[in-house]
């Protein structure tokens, strides 16, 4: 598969993607929009993400059949055969990660994604693989958790009774 080709055919699947979550999400009466006294609807954020993005395949779409970019002209091999193991090494820790949070959560599976992409694809040190290590699961736990109220899966019980600890913890002490 060229260049050319590639653009065009993940701008169709991404939009035709986008298109069956934004329906998805309004046909399961999920509210997109601002509740009265209780913040913004379950759907919004997954719907105008998703609106966005295929606004963008669409643009896309429109500057790949107007030969406006640079992969419109591009005839070259989409994956070359020195990274097509990388690729299989992102799928593979990818697919990992996702099984894992179902086993240890959300916030230790992305630890320990991260810590072995950073350090053993992107060969960074210790120092800086830690500090995303730490740093990431707490940023996301900030976000989700405290600001959002979005409460994103733990895993077995015993890993779960440890974030419980947490947010009685925050409960308690800090709110």
């Amino acid at each position: 598969m060229t260049m050319r080709t590639a653009e065009l055919w993940i701008a169709i699947a991404l939009l035709v993607g986008s298109l069956g979550l934004m329906w998805s999400i309004h046909s399961d009466g999920l509210s997109i929009e601002w509740i009265e006294g209780r913040g913004p609807g379950a759907g919004v954020w997954p719907f105008w993400l998703s609106a966005g993005m295929a606004l963008t395949c669409v643009w896309t779409l429109v500057r790949w059949f107007r030969s406006e970019t640079a992969e419109s002209h591009d005839l070259s091999h989409y994956i070359d055969p020195e990274s097509l193991g990388l690729v299989g090494i992102s799928f593979l820790s990818l697919t990992a990660m996702l099984l894992l949070v179902h086993v240890v959560g959300t916030y230790i599976s992305v630890a320990l994604f991260l810590g072995f992409y950073m350090r053993v694809i992107g060969k960074h040190s210790w120092q800086i693989v830690s500090s995303f290590v730490i740093g990431g699961p707490i940023f996301i736990y900030f976000l989700f958790e405290w600001q959002l109220s979005k409460y994103l899966p733990k895993g077995w019980p015993i890993f779960e009774e440890g974030f419980l600890w947490i947010d009685n913890y925050r409960w308690e002490y800090l709110m």
